[in-house]
């Protein structure tokens, strides 16, 4: 029952938002899902993530079917379609296994086999979905914040030291082989977590892996977005600006602070997608995912958070701040889902609602404090970092710690019980 209700709200969202996208001139959602079926995919390696994760409700040998079958269509339509003059990608393949799966499943399996295959092809399709519906979202963004906050975000990334603009012409230094790699890092961040997924799944479904926590991420930090709606330094302060920057500063001259800060009109094609900073949120949950898995996979997960970090600032679509809120933001989320087994004690209710209350705070601060913040970065710019610092040791102490250490006792909110200290001996 619970299943049937959240496909049919997801399907709601989806009409919902398309016939906006409609009425409005921009893809929607169903006609993105549409291009993936009959025409040219959007995204290559998308199909093909959810198409691995309705992988894991299968036996070996239905994978293999089910993955050649893929390959084998993928491989005829790319090749139908560059020779009609159309780009040489693939997706469509996989895009019909999947569906392909779930009615099969639905119609001719029953009992364990039939709820296992299904649960992996609905959450392959909703990680497709989540992602179209992002697309559509960073269109409703423009509509919703014709004014950016960029000016009030540097502003209060100068207490941090305006990171941006020096990882900006750190990015420059290393060339275009360092860009590439940075950029392909970047782009391919899904990809990546369905390696850490696929890892966590290859012997069933546990009671927590990252995909949930991946498409929670990605469905409340869009909000957001429009509550605070920020370009990024390259384009509010330099070259991709289209004229509507406040000057080609990025990133070779780190601007000086200016203490009257205001709203700025912008163009209408550029996403206000920076506040907070989703890449930054995904990338640390993979990070703290691939924790349990082996020397590779933690290894892995270490390499694409250090150069997802470095691509959000280096490549100017974030301000420090933005990174940081996306920290917060990812380990509420995931203080929220992880060991659901352990219940919701204080442990959790503190963690999850602390980290609540420092995202806001955090929003509030740079929209109406971002003048002290920047008059006095010596203390606001601690504050901010301690706020960090503080949840991040919460989340350690609660969920990491090693067991029968006062840091992991007091992670848990472990206290000792009446009879306990009672039966204590005197001394």
């Amino acid at each position: 029952m619970f299943a049937a209700g959240g496909a049919l709200g997801v399907a709601i969202l989806l009409v919902v938002v398309q016939l906006v996208a409609s009425t409005q001139g921009f893809q929607g959602p169903l006609e993105s899902l549409f291009h993936d079926y009959v025409l040219t995919p959007k995204s290559a390696s998308v199909p093909w993530a959810g198409l691995a994760l309705a992988m894991v409700g299968l036996t070996n040998r239905q994978r293999v079917v089910a993955l050649s079958a893929a390959a084998v269509i993928d491989v005829v339509v790319a090749a139908v379609r560059y020779l009609s003059g159309g780009p040489l990608t693939v997706g469509n393949g996989a895009t019909w296994v999947l569906t392909a799966v779930g009615v099969y499943a639905a119609v001719r399996w029953t009992g364990d086999q039939r709820r296992s295959a299904l649960k992996g092809v609905g959450l392959g399709a909703l990680l497709i979905l989540a992602t179209k519906f992002g697309d559509a979202w960073l269109q409703v963004t423009i509509m919703a914040g014709p004014m950016i906050l960029d000016e009030y975000a540097q502003l209060a990334d100068h207490a941090l030291g305006s990171p941006s603009w020096h990882l900006g012409q750190f990015v420059d230094a290393l060339g275009p082989v360092g860009y590439g790699i940075l950029h392909w890092v970047y782009i391919e961040l899904p990809v990546a977590a369905i390696a850490v997924a696929v890892y966590q799944l290859r012997n069933g479904w546990p009671s927590h892996y990252l995909v949930r926590t991946f498409l929670l991420i990605g469905l409340i930090g869009p909000v957001f977005y429009v509550l605070f709606p920020v370009v990024g330094p390259i384009f509010a302060f330099g070259t991709e600006g289209q004229g509507f920057q406040v000057s080609d500063y990025w990133p070779n001259l780190v601007p000086t602070p200016d203490f009257a800060p205001e709203p700025m009109s912008f163009d209408s094609v550029t996403p206000r997608n920076c506040m907070p900073s989703l890449h930054t949120a995904w990338a640390l949950a993979l990070f703290i995912h691939s924790r349990q898995g082996a020397w590779w996979l933690r290894l892995g997960g270490t390499f694409w958070l250090v150069c997802t970090l470095t691509a959000t600032l280096g490549f100017g679509y974030h301000y420090g701040v933005d990174l940081v809120a996306g920290a917060v933001l990812c380990l509420t989320i995931e203080s929220a889902l992880r060991d659901p087994e352990r219940g919701w004690g204080w442990f959790r209710v503190r963690l999850v609602g602390g980290g609540a209350l420092v995202l806001a705070g955090l929003l509030l601060s740079y929209r109406y404090l971002a003048v002290p913040m920047g008059r006095f970065p010596e203390l606001s710019g601690p504050l901010v970092l301690g706020a960090l610092a503080a949840m991040c040791l919460g989340f350690y102490a609660t969920f990491f710690a090693r067991p029968d250490t006062a840091l992991a006792r007091w992670g848990s909110g472990a206290k000792a019980s009446v009879t306990d200290v009672l039966a204590a001996p005197t001394r």
